[in-house]
Parts: C-alpha cells; structure tokens; sequence
C-alpha cells in the first residue's frame, strides 16, 4: 500500500515508513451487530452497528475502499463476514 503519483510518463511510489496505528474499540456484541448500510441509488457504503432489538443502525465510517472495510474490521477486531443491508 501506498501513494503513486505520475511525473514525465513514470510511476513512481511513495512508501510509507511509519503506519499509523489502528486505535482498538469495542462495542457490546449481546446487543449489537456489525453491519454495512449500503445506499441503492448511488452506492455509497458506511460501516456501523445496527442494534438487534430495535433495528437502529448507529453509522461509524464511510467505506471507499477495501482498505477502508478492513481498518474497520481491524478497528472493532470482527472476524466473521459482514451483513450488508439497503
């Protein structure tokens, strides 16, 4: 992973020494679940919990990217496949 950029017809990658650190959380698995809300229309996807007795979904990050959807998983340490809901 990196940052490519584009100069007189080249690629070149810029490295990234020092990652920055995934900050652990954690949410009540009893009542809460991991899902993906993901919009019909235009695709977008955000990452969050939804509550399983009353079906509120809480947002917690946009997902752009792959890497996106695993720093989340990192981020919560969720191991099983994620629900997508629309």
């Amino acid at each position: 992973m990196g940052i490519y950029y584009v100069k007189r017809g080249r690629v070149f990658r810029l490295f990234m020494f020092f990652k920055k650190k995934i900050e652990k959380k954690e949410y009540d698995k009893s009542t809460k679940k991991p899902v993906i809300k993901a919009s019909i229309c235009t695709g977008e996807q955000v990452a969050g919990f939804k509550d399983i007795s009353t079906g509120v979904f809480e947002d917690v990050m946009l997902i752009k990217t792959p890497e996106d959807l695993a720093i989340f998983k990192e981020m919560y340490d969720i191991k099983e496949e994620i629900e997508k809901i629309y």
